[in-house]
């Protein structure tokens, strides 16, 4: 009887270690549009937006020329500027602000907002300053959103074979 009883808890101790690591083996999958942050190289602006993909879909009906666009996917995209900053002609004070734009053919507008966790990044109010941010093409196609920082600490944003590249003084 003692022998079983011990074999029996034995048992029991292993059923429970083995159902243990077996739960912790799940995982979520992969976020379709993931996060990400870009930081500038003298770490003075950072961004953090998240990625959607292409997927065989046009850009053109993802971020249509002239509507406001969220500049990325779910939460709105902010960008915190540890100093005052100039853009596109523009006082902008240190913080942190939601960005969106309206794309265009040759420029995108480029709007920060104070309004902070909005979904989409379409406050209605609380607008900041909106700026112009020169449009181009690349021979190059980004299937994913991109935001990175030139040596100078200039902003480009990228997507499919569009390139916008936003001026920071």
């Amino acid at each position: 009887m003692r022998k079983s009883s011990f074999i029996s808890t034995i048992a029991f101790a292993f059923i429970m270690l083995l159902s243990t690591n077996v739960e912790a083996q799940k995982f979520a999958g992969l976020d379709k549009s993931p996060l990400d942050i870009s930081v500038s190289k003298d770490k003075s602006v950072k961004i953090i937006y998240s990625r959607p993909q292409l997927k065989g879909r046009e850009l053109s009906k993802l971020a249509p020329n002239g509507k406001v666009w969220r500049t990325g996917a779910n939460e709105g995209t902010e960008i915190t500027f540890k100093n005052d900053m100039t853009l596109g002609g523009k006082s902008v004070k240190a913080g942190t602000y939601t960005l969106t734009t309206i794309p265009g053919e040759k420029e995108w507008t480029v709007i920060l907002n104070s309004t902070l966790g909005t979904w989409g990044g379409n406050a209605k109010s609380g607008e900041v300053t909106r700026f112009m941010a020169k449009a181009s093409t690349s021979s190059d196609s980004l299937e994913a959103f991109s935001i990175a920082f030139d040596d100078e600490g200039n902003m480009h944003l990228g997507w499919g074979t569009v390139r916008v590249a936003v001026l920071l003084n």
